[in-house]
C-alpha cells in the first residue's frame, strides 16, 4: 500500500490519481478529505502531529512525504512502525543550492537519509502552479504582477513531479538517489504572463514589482525564511538553479511539459 501525504495538493492529488489508475492500493492523507478516485482510502492526519499519522501508516509499504511540520524523525519512526520500507521525499532544489535559507527541507532530507528506509529525494525547482497567484487579478483586470520580470527559471509542471514520484515509488533502482526536477527551458515571469494571455486569447499586462513589494505580499502566506530564500532564487539564481535538469526526461522517457502546456490545462482558473 502507498501512503500519500498532502493528498489534496497540486502534486499529491495527481499522484493519488496516478497510483489509483495503476491499480495500486492508496491511502490519501490530508487534514480534510477532498475528492478522491474510487477505491482510495482517506486518513485524516497532519504532519505537524506525527501521532495523527499512525492509522494511515498501518500496513503501508511506501510513503510519499511532504516537507511539513518540524518533526521528520517522529514521522519516519511512525512510518517504520506501520511497515513502511520506502520513502520518497518531496524536498526543494533550494535544499541543495542554498541549505542555509532552506533549513526545513534540508532537515527533512537529513532525517530521511538517516532513517534506515530505502529513500529517494525529489528536488523540484519553482512550480508552474505558482502562477495561480495571478488568477484573481487576471480574471478581474487582465494584470499579473511579480518581481524580477526578466529573470528566467525552468519552472516545472506539478503533474510531472507527480509522475516522477509514481515511477520512483513503484519501481526499484531509485534507492539512495536525489533527483533535481525542472521544466524544459527557463522562462521569465513576463513570458509566463504572456503564455497565459495567449491561452486566454487576450493580452495580460505585466507589472514588475519591487523586491520589497513582493516580500510584503509573500509574507501573507509564507514564513520569513522561506520568503527570503524564494526571492533570492527568483532575483539572483545560480547557474545550477537556471540549468535544465535531465532527470525528468531520464525518468519518464519524455521531455518535461512546458509552462504553456500547464497554462492551457489550467485555463479555467484565469477566465
Amino acid at each position: 500500500m502507498f501512503v500519500v501525504t498532502g493528498a489534496t495538493g497540486n502534486v499529491g492529488g495527481e499522484l493519488v490519481r496516478l497510483l489509483a489508475a495503476a491499480g495500486e492500493r492508496v491511502t490519501a492523507v490530508s487534514r480534510r478529505p477532498g475528492p478522491l478516485p474510487e477505491g482510495v482510502r482517506h486518513s485524516a492526519g497532519d504532519l505537524g502531529d506525527p501521532a495523527s499519522l499512525k492509522a494511515a501508516f498501518d500496513g503501508a509499504g511506501a510513503l510519499f512525504l511532504l516537507v511539513a511540520g518540524h518533526e521528520p524523525h517522529a514521522v519516519l519512526e511512525a512510518a517504520k512502525a506501520g511497515g513502511v520500507r520506502r520513502v520518497v521525499l518531496l524536498s526543494s532544489q533550494g535544499a541543495g543550492t542554498r541549505p542555509g535559507l532552506y533549513g526545513q527541507p534540508a532537515a527533512f532530507e537529513e532525517a530521511v537519509r538517516g532513517s534506515g528506509l530505502d529513500w529517494t529525494i525529489l528536488r523540484p525547482g519553482g512550480f508552474a502552479s505558482n502562477a495561480l497567484a495571478w488568477a484573481e487579478p487576471i480574471r478581474a483586470h487582465r494584470t499579473a504582477a511579480a518581481p524580477f520580470a526578466d529573470v528566467a527559471l525552468p519552472v516545472i509542471d506539478p503533474a510531472d513531479i507527480a509522475e516522477v514520484a509514481s515511477v520512483v515509488l513503484r519501481r526499484d533502482g531509485h534507492a539512495g538517489r536525489t533527483y533535481v526536477l525542472t521544466g524544459p527551458q527557463p522562462v521569465t515571469p513576463r513570458e509566463r504572463a504572456a503564455a497565459i494571455g495567449q491561452a486566454l486569447g487576450a493580452e495580460v499586462r505585466f507589472v514588475e514589482q519591487s523586491r520589497e513589494e513582493a516580500r510584503a505580499q509573500m509574507l501573507g502566506f509564507m514564513p520569513d525564511q522561506a520568503v527570503e530564500g524564494t526571492l533570492t532564487i527568483l532575483g539572483t539564481p545560480t547557474e545550477e538553479e537556471q540549468r535544465v535538469s535531465p532527470d525528468v526526461e531520464r525518468l519518464l522517457g519524455r521531455a518535461p511539459r512546458p509552462f504553456a502546456t500547464w497554462a492551457t490545462r489550467n485555463l479555467a482558473a484565469f477566465q
